[in-house]
């Protein structure tokens, strides 16, 4: 696929710079600004009536076409928040934290999960137990080791780990295995919109977080998280008046919530999100574009790469210096994640020439996009 046309105002602004961080942020195509606007043209026609006149059908809008990239049967089991870390603090406040709460995770979490742990652990009640997920070869016999022998009150853990682009592929298992009362949640948010992802088995077991900011192409302000349709035994302490708001009119004196997912929203929020999200819905579905096509195109870009660094070295990195050779697994997500103590210093290198991309510690990535075809690829390899 060819789709640099989709992407005109942003490849322009780059000027002659190769953008390869598409799993840090992608970037937008040229109808985000027309969702924006819209949004705007909404609030100045409507008014305080544009909540139910416009933005409803555009909430209810992207929430079928999530519904449907994720095959769940029901779009009402999806809500939206600004930021995933609110959604997961909402489940977290599902729980009386005057008790005990046992939380199983892993060292390879994004920090929107792993800094509130960090801080939730100081308190003695809470426990939270992280297993390395390197050496990735028997992470999952691990990880179920650990669930079967063990009893948790939450699960979390990534699809695709943010700092080596390795996918955890048993969810079903997971399921499977963990106490019928524990709470699973999955971070899916550096997987969806580029890994086809169906959870019409597993919909009714689990919470699955993601948003716009990635692969989405939607920008900052719209995440969202589908709930299992048994959700309203949960009452969120950390909670909003969005949570009742059909119920507004005969309020009482009772904390009550919504029947399906809105019981996790919060308060007043920004909406002009969902609207640049339908934009790129709405562009994929004129153009034929799924996210399996969008996969399969980002495969051959990275199998591209890979041949490329065969016979020439990135700074001296070499495909040994590849996470997922090292750990020999075929499956990762849309960016490729060297492991070098020089990292910081190697990203500094390729800025001078042009090339972004982005490291996190000892790990230097090179994020794959819709908007990037071989040609791209060759000029990176040129320019070294």
């Amino acid at each position: 696929m060819n789709l640099k046309h989709l992407y005109s105002h942003s490849l322009k602004g780059m000027g002659d710079k190769l953008h390869f961080a598409a799993h840090s942020h992608h970037l937008w195509p040229d109808c985000v600004a027309d969702g924006q606007n819209q949004y705007v043209q909404d609030a100045y026609r409507l008014a305080d009536q544009k909540w139910e006149a416009a933005i409803k059908p555009v909430e209810n809008s992207v929430k079928a076409s999530l519904a449907d990239f994720l095959c769940i049967p029901n779009p009402n089991q999806i809500c939206f928040a600004s930021n995933v870390h609110t959604l997961f603090f909402r489940l977290v406040s599902c729980f009386d934290l005057r008790k005990p709460l046992k939380i199983l995770s892993t060292d390879s979490e994004f920090y929107s999960f792993s800094r509130q742990a960090l801080r939730l652990s100081e308190y003695d009640n809470i426990s939270i137990k992280e297993l390395n997920t390197i050496p990735f070869v028997d992470f999952k016999d691990r990880f179920i080791v650990e669930i079967k022998e063990n009893t948790y009150d939450m699960i979390y853990i990534s699809q695709v780990f943010f700092n080596s682009g390795l996918v955890m592929d048993f969810i079903d298992e997971i399921i499977l295995h963990a106490s019928p009362d524990t709470m699973i949640i999955i971070d899916g948010y550096h997987a969806f919109g580029a890994i086809p992802t169906d959870l019409s088995k597993v919909h009714d077991r689990l919470f699955y977080l993601a948003g716009g900011y990635k692969y989405l192409q939607s920008g900052e302000g719209v995440c969202f998280m589908s709930v299992p349709t048994d959700s309203d035994k949960y009452r969120p302490l950390y909670t909003g008046w969005f949570a009742e708001f059909n119920e507004l009119d005969d309020h009482k004196r009772i904390v009550n919530y919504a029947p399906d997912a809105s019981r996790f929203l919060g308060a007043t929020t920004d909406p002009s999100g969902l609207y640049r999200m339908k934009s790129v819905f709405d562009v994929w579905e004129k153009n034929n574009i799924n996210i399996r096509q969008i996969h399969s195109h980002v495969v051959a870009l990275q199998n591209h790469f890979l041949s490329k660094l065969e016979s020439q070295s990135i700074f001296g990195l070499t495909t040994s210096d590849l996470i997922h050779e090292q750990e020999g697994v075929k499956s990762f997500g849309h960016f490729l994640t060297f492991r070098t103590a020089i990292a910081q210093q190697i990203q500094q290198k390729l800025s001078l020439l042009g090339i972004l991309t982005d490291s996190r510690e000892d790990r230097l990535r090179f994020g794959f996009g819709m908007y990037h075809t071989i040609e791209d690829v060759d000029q990176l390899f040129d320019r070294l």
